[in-house]
């Protein structure tokens, strides 16, 4: 896949490397000598190009047209508004991907201008603060669909409500899903007559918002 990077900083510069690192073939634009100098040490000159992304024409000259994703990850929410619009209306980039840098500006972030993802990092770390809060002893796997969705773990404590009791006879939170039981070494898929134990560790998706809930059916319920 070609990926289009704009700006170098700390998170293009991770995100290139990472990028690399699993065969996809990147370019990255940065405007800033002194980041060009780092991005020099952890990658191939030939990959780095120096100018403003926000500029039509360092876009189609660092390859725009042929890219499958842009990832504008710049400094300005300004520049990657201006990036993420270009790259989807005027070049028809399939995905494109932009980075928020004032949560007071993600509302412009929108498929309207062009913007498939926004990643708004001070909202998700606030938001990720606020639920590991309310967890308990749920651990969190893996974030989805933009941090409102969970894949998590947790043990099922011998006073749970939902110890000894079949899958099809648990009432679930709204939009949580049991994708795994682990039991010992063993992994079980789950189904209605699988019963849940003492000391299984269940995995599911859940939605942010019912995180307290699971975590209430798995606990004492104390």
């Amino acid at each position: 896949m070609k990926v289009l990077i704009v700006g170098g900083g700390q998170v293009g510069s991770y995100l290139a490397s990472l990028l690399r690192e699993r065969g996809h073939q990147i370019t990255i634009i940065e405007a800033k000598d002194a980041r060009i100098e780092v991005l020099n040490r952890s990658l191939p000159g030939e990959v780095i190009m120096h100018g403003n992304g926000a500029e039509p024409a360092v876009l189609e000259a660092a390859g725009v047209r042929q890219a499958d994703v842009v990832a504008a990850v710049t400094g300005s929410d300004e520049n990657n508004l201006v990036i993420g619009t270009l790259a989807r209306l005027e070049y028809g980039v399939h995905r494109v991907v932009a980075r928020v840098n004032n949560p007071k500006n993600a509302w412009l972030f929108t498929p309207v201008m062009g913007i498939d993802a926004a990643l708004n990092q001070a909202d998700l770390m606030a938001r990720l603060v606020a639920e590991e809060m309310s967890m308990g002893d749920m651990m969190t796997l893996l974030k989805l669909h933009g941090g409102k969705y969970s894949l998590v773990e947790r043990m099922v404590e011998p006073n749970s409500p939902i110890q000894g009791k079949l899958l099809k006879e648990v009432k679930l939170p709204t939009e949580c899903v049991l994708v795994a039981v682990i039991r010992n070494s063993d992994l079980l898929i789950p189904r209605g007559e699988t019963q849940l134990m003492a000391n299984d560790k269940v995995v599911a998706v859940v939605h942010v918002d019912q995180l307290p809930n699971m975590e209430h059916i798995l606990s004492s319920g104390n």
